[in-house]
């Protein structure tokens, strides 16, 4: 799901500015976690920044990149004890919501499979 209209809020904007439902399953001042709706894993959580960058590689202050992911992990340990953390960047890296996002992804029995969503 791209965003057509670059002017057009994103579907994270959205769910943030509550226009539209989401599981939400973390929420501080600076961030949102919610339930994917189209999950990849048996648990499959996405860490959304309400701060809106298109793409990770945008955000270019140390600080700002690290309490996303020191969000991300503790998301991650609210909800699994194994887990993967993944960021899609461009369309070519899979990306398909362009508001910089990380996948927490976990849940499986025994190993997790390769891959993304396999």
């Amino acid at each position: 799901m791209t965003n057509a209209d670059p002017a057009a809020p994103t579907l994270f904007e959205r769910i943030i500015a509550r226009q539209i439902p989401a599981q939400i399953v973390y929420e501080d001042d600076d961030y949102i976690a919610v339930r994917d709706i189209a999950p990849k894993a048996p648990v499959h959580l996405l860490v959304i920044p309400k701060q809106v960058s298109t793409r990770v590689d945008e955000i270019t202050d140390a600080g700002e990149m690290g309490r996303l992911w020191l969000t991300a992990v503790k998301v991650a340990q609210q909800h699994l004890s194994d887990y993967r953390l993944i960021v899609n960047v461009g369309r070519g890296g899979g990306q398909e919501v362009f508001h910089t996002h990380i996948h927490v992804l976990g849940g499986w029995e025994g190993a997790a499979p390769v891959g993304f969503g396999q």
